[in-house]
């Protein structure tokens, strides 16, 4: 009798702290459980974070989004819109574009916020998701005149005043008033190729520098967009831009700690920085 109650007695000692144990189990788990998943994202994403993804990235909308004045902003029109904070090309901007011929004028598609991009709409899109891995974050579209000195200021590079740059380099960021536009790589003669979100819309270019169209950049552009982009190109040949474009910008750089450069883009040329692209 006495051996069978000393059972019951251990019996109701256990079952409280059993239960005690399931709980507190219970309440780490759910406390860790979002941490672990941050952490998971947030090393996922740099390990990612290159100036050769940020590329490979920017060049993704090209041949297949139209300039929409206040594309990828916001209905308020004070910052990023849904386009600009999701992850991935819009769907709708390639069929908006399929139902566009060669006479397309974005003074008739003005704040037709989600059937395009601006200039800044398109380089907070591709900041969002060079940065980001899920949508529905905090954006990165400004004014196009805000984004080289905010950009440095948020420590991800240096910012260089238009009347003190120097030089060119993949993956600049060069911002005024009127425009923005991200670097691609530099030729031989100094002329420079780059992406924008001008009109009518998404598309490689190259600077002219004796106002003849002929610079190895704009070369190169049109090449680049003939056969990579042919239905684009067949609607929308011109690929050049003059060369206001390479003194009247501030420039944001990024450094090393915040975009890695394994693999050596920096050092390429602009031809041999579209094979890589492309996978020529």
């Amino acid at each position: 009798m006495k051996r069978k109650l000393n059972i019951k007695h251990l019996l109701l000692l256990c079952i409280p702290i059993c239960l005690i144990i399931t709980l507190c189990l219970s309440m780490l788990h759910r406390n860790a459980s979002p941490s672990s998943h941050s952490e998971t994202s947030t090393s996922s994403k740099q390990s990612n974070l290159s100036l050769e993804r940020f590329l490979e990235i920017a060049i993704e909308p090209v041949g297949q989004t139209m300039y929409v004045w206040g594309g990828g902003w916001n209905e308020e029109d004070t910052g990023a819109g849904v386009e600009a904070v999701t992850i991935g090309v819009s769907d709708h901007w390639a069929s908006f574009f399929e139902e566009q011929d060669a006479s397309y004028d974005y003074q008739n598609t003005l704040y037709q916020i989600h059937d395009g991009l601006d200039c800044s709409g398109y380089v907070g899109w591709a900041i969002y998701n060079l940065m980001q891995t899920e949508s529905g974050q905090e954006g990165y579209v400004m004014k196009s005149g805000e984004m080289a000195k905010a950009f440095a200021d948020f420590g991800w590079g240096s910012y260089t005043p238009r009347n003190a740059v120097s030089d060119f380099k993949p993956g600049d960021i060069m911002s005024n008033e009127e425009h923005v536009y991200i670097v691609l790589g530099v030729c031989e003669d100094g002329s420079v190729l780059l992406v924008h979100a001008s009109p009518p819309g998404v598309r490689i270019c190259g600077t002219d520098l004796d106002q003849t169209g002929n610079s190895d950049a704009i070369v190169l552009a049109q090449q680049t967009m003939a056969e990579q982009y042919p239905k684009w190109f067949e609607k929308y040949p011109s690929c050049s831009v003059d060369v206001s474009y390479l003194h009247n910008y501030d420039q944001f750089r990024w450094n090393t700690d915040t975009l890695s450069d394994a693999s050596k883009i920096q050092a390429l040329d602009a031809s041999d920085i579209i094979k890589s692209l492309y996978n020529e």
